[in-house]
């Protein structure tokens, strides 16, 4: 018998919550790569977010709510590839490093794309998405027109 343990109550077969193995977590991944086409109304309506926006045109609510997100919702890594018309100066890059959310703003290699990336707290990828997005939305000072590419949020 373990320490600790009722005799009456314990058994061979019942273990401790601490104890017993626990199911393996199932990796989540959304993505989409939003081209010139038009998307089916099930694409549109599973990329819109809950305040109506497309989460490739970004939302500044969810953006917000992101911020404030309750801490049982998953954590979601999200990234977002876009394009510009002109491009985004090297200090607005690094500059986009220092914000307070863990934002990070890349040049791959080809010219006038970028990859914004996160990781946020968020009910549904739909909501990640659209918030990080929503960030250069808010943030029109670094670039002022964008067109978002292709987006993924991925949670385990």
């Amino acid at each position: 018998m373990q320490p600790g343990r009722d005799p009456i109550i314990s058994s061979d077969f019942a273990s401790p919550p601490e104890d017993r193995p626990q199911p393996a977590r199932r990796r989540v991944t959304e993505a989409a790569v939003l081209s010139a086409h038009d998307q089916s109304p099930a694409e549109i309506a599973q990329w819109t977010c809950p305040h109506g926006r497309h989460a490739g045109h970004g939302c500044v609510a969810c953006y917000h709510a992101c911020a404030d997100a309750d801490p049982a919702h998953p954590q979601w890594e999200v990234a977002a590839w876009f394009t510009t018309e002109r491009p985004i100066p090297i200090r607005a890059l690094q500059d986009v490093h220092r914000h307070d959310r863990g934002l990070t703003l890349t040049q791959p290699s080809t010219p006038l794309v970028y990859l914004l990336s996160a990781r946020v707290t968020a009910a549904l990828g739909v909501e990640a998405v659209a918030g990080v997005v929503g960030f250069l939305v808010q943030n029109r000072h670094i670039v002022d027109a964008f067109t978002v590419t292709e987006i993924r949020a991925v949670h385990s």
